[in-house]
Formats: C-alpha cells, structure tokens, sequence
C-alpha cells in the first residue's frame, strides 16, 4: 500500500469529485481567459465600450 493513494470507497469517491471540480474550474477560466494580445486597456472591454456610446 502506497502513502497518498485513497483507501476507502469514500476517499476515492471525494478524490474523484476534487478532480472533477478541479477539471470544471481549469475549463471555465480557459473559456473565459482573454488572450494577451487582446487586451490593450487595464479597463475590461464591456466598460470601456458602454464609455465610448
């Protein structure tokens, strides 16, 4: 038996929620991630275009 590794139902079951908790995260801010090259004002783009109407 190794150190970290979950042994019972109950510890793997809440490593694999952790995991795919883990995984939504990583997705939601990749999709919602602005690229560097987009980004030229330190004002977000919604407030700055309701600015310029």
């Amino acid at each position: 038996m190794q150190g970290d590794e979950p042994t019972s139902r109950a510890e793997q079951s809440e490593a694999a929620e952790r995991e795919a908790a883990k995984q939504r995260l990583l997705a939601q801010a990749e999709a919602e991630r602005v690229p560097v090259e987009d980004t030229t004002r330190a004002v977000p783009d919604r407030r700055w275009r309701r600015e310029q109407r």
